[in-house]
């Protein structure tokens, strides 16, 4: 009997399968690397969302930068970053983030830099501006290093989009997540067809910048209906996708509908390869800045 037989779909959370039962070996450089974070009022993505790769980044010295603060003004059904209310003082920027970013990576010295954020509805430019002083300040201190951004859609304001490209970039990316079925229950406050507008447009504005997109599997989406997302990203010239498990990060947030067995992931990479990606990382654990120096070193060939 094949792996793939054994999974559980219904209507219940199904049991975590042996291929995702990850062993959380403790290491010290994790518990300084926070430290150090926190001494610089720093967020990591890594935590915030609890990847279940936290450990393993950590203790390599990786980990991916989450500005504009820790509190987001939307409400992903996946997502466990906290949610806020603009009026709260933990709102402010922070002048001295990007700055401090960049501190942090020059002292981790680390070759290969990615940055994230939250959403920022609550700013005109959606925060646009310090994302893009964030990446100059890391250029600047590291100027030998490869930063990738991952992105917000901004609301679909595409000067947003060019400010952060225009900072200097090496990777563009920005994760579509789901399918477009599921939108409306994974990521109310965000459109489908405006995220391929921003991945497309990333590409036409820097065509020689790297693009990237991701999303999650285990939501209740079909084969085919996974098949359709990787072709519309495809379609928008992205060069890279990744794709991995949806883990439900708290009882507050979705359940699993699937855990998608090992095979079925290889599947998609076969797809996706097939259709035109330069690149397709797909697996359990895979996340969009999981590896993401490896995964940029074998897409640039």
């Amino acid at each position: 009997m094949s792996a793939e037989s054994l999974v559980q779909i219904d209507s219940a959370q199904p049991r975590l399968p042996v291929w995702l039962r990850k062993g959380r070996t403790h290491f010290e450089s994790v518990d300084a690397l926070k430290r150090q974070l926190r001494q610089r009022q720093l967020h990591t993505v890594c935590e915030s969302a609890r990847c279940p790769n936290i450990h393993e980044c950590f203790n390599r010295g990786a980990a991916t930068f989450m500005i504009l603060g820790n509190l987001c003004t939307r409400g992903c059904g996946f997502c466990s970053v906290p949610k806020g209310s603009p009026a709260k003082k933990e709102f402010s920027l922070d002048p001295a983030e990007p700055q401090h970013v960049a501190e942090m990576a020059a002292q981790m010295k680390l070759k290969y830099v990615v940055i994230t954020s939250v959403n920022r509805d609550d700013l005109t430019d959606g925060g646009s501006t310090h994302f893009a002083a964030t990446v100059r300040a890391v250029r600047s201190a590291l100027p030998d290093a490869q930063v990738e951004v991952l992105t917000p859609d901004f609301e679909g304001n595409l000067e947003a989009v060019a400010r952060v490209l225009d900072a200097g970039a090496h990777v563009f990316n920005h994760n579509m997540e789901t399918i477009e079925r599921l939108y409306r229950r994974v990521r109310p406050q965000a459109d489908y067809q405006q995220s391929l507008a921003v991945l497309k447009f990333a590409k036409e504005h820097r065509p020689q910048v790297l693009t990237k997109s991701g999303l999650m599997v285990g939501l209740g989406e079909t084969e085919q209906e996974t098949q359709e997302l990787l072709r519309d990203i495809q379609s928008m010239n992205v060069d890279v996708a990744t794709i991995g498990q949806y883990l439900q990060p708290t009882r507050r947030n979705l359940s699993v509908a699937e855990y998608v067995t090992p095979e079925k992931f290889e599947r998609y990479r076969e797809f996706g390869m097939g259709i035109g990606f330069k690149m397709v990382f797909s697996g359990p654990f895979v996340r969009s800045s999981y590896m993401a120096d490896r995964m940029s070193e074998e897409a640039h060939g």
